[in-house]
């Protein structure tokens, strides 16, 4: 999955990386950090909001940083160190997920963070920042997911075989 999704344009053109810290069965994307520093890239980790229920901030993230638990038991820096950064300076957000379609549908675990998060992006003639990348293994893959109009549309899919894009409301394989 690294290496398929670091060949691809959207990575390559990408400065601001948010990614997550792999949790109950999520797929992992941990081993990107390393790549993303010695690219000279950024990269970002979720936090859970405090004061706004089922929403992240994105708080950026270096090798040398303390994660903590979050009320889920899942690692996050410290929003004491570093200041959240506005959704919209990041370029790509990596998404876990259970499953995804050709259409960029995706079931998520449940709580609603990322559709809560980037719900902004659902007007798409307004907003095309960031990239939301889902990432899973190729048999997570439907063939299709009725959507409920608040879910946000994922704007590729990154497996250990392929590279999706949105292409027309369908997704296709690039590799």
């Amino acid at each position: 999955m690294t290496s398929i999704l670091t060949k691809s344009k959207l990575f390559r053109n990408s400065t601001n990386i948010a990614i997550y810290i792999e949790n109950d069965g999520e797929m992992g994307v941990t081993q990107l950090v390393s790549i993303i520093f010695n690219l000279g890239k950024r990269c970002y980790l979720p936090v859970l909001r405090p004061m706004l229920p089922n929403r992240l901030w994105f708080v950026e993230y270096r090798p040398e940083d303390r994660l903590i638990l979050n009320r889920y038991g899942i690692l996050e820096p410290s929003i004491r160190r570093h200041k959240p950064v506005s959704t919209y300076a990041l370029d790509i957000v990596l998404v876990p997920l259970v499953a995804f379609d050709v259409s960029g549908n995706r079931i998520g675990m449940g709580g609603g963070f990322y559709d809560r998060t980037f719900s902004y992006l659902l007007n798409r003639n307004q907003w095309y920042k960031p990239k939301l990348v889902g990432t899973a293994h190729e048999l997570q893959k439907l063939e299709s997911i009725h959507p409920n109009i608040w879910d946000v549309p994922l704007d590729a899919v990154v497996t250990e075989k392929r590279f999706y894009t949105q292409d027309k409301q369908t997704m296709k394989s690039v590799i």
